[in-house]
């Protein structure tokens, strides 16, 4: 049986491991993730979010730079962005890792679920610079995860969905247990763990304000409809 995330921060805690930073990339497990690891008594000295140079918005979510510093003030965590390009990814992730390592952090935490392509990469890229990976929502249910992130009472919107998985009609809305059911009613996974829709996590326990910020105009690029965020 595995762990509890609670037993295994503890184990942690107990090794002295203490500080950790959080791939943070703005979406409901990122966020998960970070609020579980500090409740478990963790202590983030940064937030690292891949930032994709090409298009300067971050990889994945396309959150903008003056979001993720409004991000970072609001939960008193630095946000550190690892610039890169897609083929040096990798190599660059593990770079900014070695560099908060001689800073002082000894965890890594993810917001990764069960995929384990996933959770494998995670754990390679700590594996090389010599850090601790912790996973807060690993191998729970997913339909779980996601009430619970809800009910405790963040805010979160969905800013980008995958047509060729559901209907786009619910890019926009606000995650509640209601969309979560509407979701599901239609054989959408409840989580988008598998890409079929990204979000944006505004407001909840640990941010100190809301963040402020407006989506643009709807974009399409190829299967992916999107709402641009901005400030």
């Amino acid at each position: 049986m595995n762990n509890t995330y609670e037993e295994k921060a503890k184990e942690l805690i107990n090794r002295g491991l203490t500080k950790c930073v959080v791939s943070y990339s703005c979406g409901k497990d990122s966020v998960l993730a970070l609020y579980r690891a500090v409740k478990s008594g963790l202590i983030p000295i940064s937030l690292i979010t891949t930032y994709n140079i090409d298009i300067n918005r971050s990889w994945f979510h396309g959150v903008p730079e003056p979001l993720l510093l409004q991000i970072g003030k609001s939960l008193e965590i630095d946000v550190t962005l690892i610039r890169t390009k897609g083929e040096d990814y990798s190599d660059n992730f593990e770079a900014e890792l070695s560099r908060l390592k001689q800073q002082g952090a000894q965890v890594c935490v993810f917001g990764d679920i069960d995929i384990k392509e996933h959770l494998k990469w995670c754990s390679d890229r700590c594996k090389e610079v010599g850090i601790e990976p912790f996973f807060p929502l690993f191998r729970e249910s997913r339909l779980s995860l996601v009430y619970k992130f809800i009910d405790k009472g963040f805010k979160t919107h969905i800013t980008t969905i995958d047509t060729t998985r559901m209907d786009g009609k619910l890019l926009g809305k606000q995650l509640t247990r209601e969309v979560v059911e509407e979701l599901t009613a239609h054989g959408v996974d409840a989580s988008g763990e598998n890409g079929e829709y990204h979000t944006f996590t505004s407001d909840g326990p640990l941010f100190k304000k809301p963040i402020i910020y407006h989506f643009g105009n709807m974009q399409y690029n190829g299967k992916y409809v999107t709402l641009p965020l901005e400030c």
